[in-house]
């Protein structure tokens, strides 16, 4: 019998303030069972497993992010809406390391559960909203968003690892990066022969 109050929102949140606690690969289940004060078997009542754990924390973590960076963005266009959008992205993976990793690593993730949610569908609204502002179509529009995720979570992976040992304060190479990103989205080459393809 399921304990009086347990959910598997519980569960979810529970697992995903462990996971910014250790890191996402280092959270179990009895981990999880335990910071709830409930035996493990209780957890399989409301998911079915770590994977499950780990696809509904990842869905959490976007809806999260997502609601973050509409907050953030609202209103704004151009060079303010990159610049909130990004920082937005770099706030959150910073104060939530592990939820963070979780929406950026490959999990099998339900497909009733993923239909349902609204995080992932959002943030890809928002981030071609954001770039059609620089007046991008497709196929430039997947080009620019694939180009502003793999150097923001470029960024937060090597900052956070550490990578940025140098005089120069990462703040300083970010906001130089954001006017570079800025430049290149409203001086964005031309597409060539074949590129839709």
């Amino acid at each position: 019998m399921a304990r009086a109050g347990l959910t598997a929102e519980r569960v979810t949140i529970a697992g995903a303030e462990l996971a910014d606690e250790v890191g996402l690969d280092r959270v179990t289940m009895s981990q999880v069972a335990r910071r709830l004060g409930v035996k493990d078997a209780s957890l399989y009542t409301h998911v079915r497993s770590l994977e499950d754990l780990r696809g509904r924390i990842a869905l959490l973590a976007a809806d999260e992010k997502t609601l973050r960076i509409a907050e953030a963005t609202s209103g704004r266009a151009g060079k303010d809406a990159l610049v909130a959008f990004a920082d937005a992205w770099r706030e959150y993976a910073h104060e939530h390391p592990g939820r963070y990793t979780a929406t950026q690593t490959p999990i099998r993730i339900d497909p009733d559960l993923a239909a349902k949610a609204a995080g992932p569908r959002r943030a890809v609204e928002l981030t071609y909203g954001m770039l059609r502002g620089y007046g991008l179509a497709e196929p430039d529009l997947t080009d620019a968003v694939r180009l502003l995720r793999s150097t923001f979570h470029g960024f937060v992976a090597l900052e956070t690892a550490g990578g940025f040992a140098h005089e120069r304060t990462p703040q300083q190479s970010w906001v130089r990066a954001l006017d570079a990103l800025h430049t290149l989205l409203e001086h964005w080459p031309p597409s060539r022969e074949g590129d839709s393809a």
